[in-house]
């Protein structure tokens, strides 16, 4: 990406403060996280944003804290939206990558993700997630478990903390001494499943995590409410923007509480029996339910053509 445009995009999508030594960046529809004091050395890489940001992050990365590469890579879990500057950046920056170890399969060519739901959600970022990557990338050069201690390499006073649901090895980061939790997709700030609230980010209120890519609902239930219980001052999370003070607190315990009817689809392919994992990958999947909209869709196609044929075909000589 020429260097003009990439100024042009970061003007567009500028780093936003969370705490003194957080910083997050918008890469489209999604966040990525820098954990260090600016103009610091030691600083760290929570995921990577959208394919084709690798310039991006760079650029923010120099603004932030000059020359100094990062420590190492963080990953919250390894979907498409959070991994698309990931080879690229850990490549170039020779640092390892940290994951979940039931994330692996997927950021070492083992396994791709379960196919995502387009019938749950309602909105076209969920209806168009048929289309979307599920890997898996191959970054096994540099990836390595999180330490089972949930302590973080380069992170000194952070831990991590298991939240499954979203994705099998879904990690958030968690910072005691003032309250921060770096969410990932644990839980959103903004209606994902809708295109105008993932490019706004607006309104900022907590939402369940992104429907149409989540597999587990009762683990992901469970990772809400284990979040909710640390009563967090701010939280950042992989969409929308930053909350804090006691509105989030509030509407976090509130997602806890009644997440089966303000999370949890009516019905979905993944709600009566969820996907399963191990440390190879994916286990089992349920089969695909029945897609109202698509049917409809793919019929008014077929009569469609149909009614193209009917009308080019010569008509048959009657007389």
């Amino acid at each position: 990406m020429p260097e003009q445009a990439t100024e042009q995009l970061q003007q567009f999508m500028p780093i936003f403060d969370v705490t003194h030594d957080v910083a997050g960046l918008r890469t489209l529809i999604v966040n990525l996280f820098f954990v260090g004091e600016p103009q610091s050395s030691e600083w760290v890489l929570i995921d990577t944003g959208m394919p084709m940001s690798a310039q991006l992050i760079r650029h923010a990365a120099h603004e932030r804290f000059g020359d100094a590469p990062p420590r190492s890579i963080l990953m919250t879990h390894g979907h498409f939206d959070h991994t698309g500057a990931l080879r690229e950046l850990s490549d170039l920056w020779g640092i390892p990558i940290y994951a979940h170890e039931l994330e692996l399969p997927y950021l070492t060519g083992r396994s791709p993700y379960p196919p995502p739901d387009p019938t749950v959600g309602g909105g076209m970022m969920a209806r168009l997630s048929f289309l979307y990557p599920r890997g898996p990338i191959d970054v096994s050069r540099h990836v390595r478990p999180l330490p089972d201690d949930s302590s973080i390499p380069d992170m000194p006073g952070w831990q991590w903390i298991h939240t499954p649901g979203h994705a099998p090895g879904h990690v958030s980061f968690w910072r005691e001494s003032d309250r921060c939790l770096i969410a990932g997709d644990a839980f959103v700030t903004t209606k994902q499943e809708a295109a105008t609230s993932a490019l706004s980010q607006e309104p900022v209120e907590v939402h369940g995590p992104p429907k149409y890519f989540t597999q587990d609902w009762p683990a992901a239930w469970a990772s809400v409410q284990r979040l909710a219980s640390l009563e967090p001052e701010i939280a950042a999370t992989g969409h929308g923007m930053p909350m804090q003070g006691e509105r989030l607190r509030a509407e976090l315990h509130n997602l806890a509480d009644h997440f089966d009817w303000l999370a949890v689809p009516p019905k979905g392919r993944y709600v009566p029996t969820p996907a399963t994992f191990d440390v190879n990958g994916v286990v089992s999947v349920p089969p695909p339910v029945a897609d109202p909209v698509m049917l409809g869709m793919l019929a008014g196609v077929a009569l469609g053509s149909a009614a193209v044929t009917s009308t080019l075909l010569p008509k048959r000589d009657r007389s």
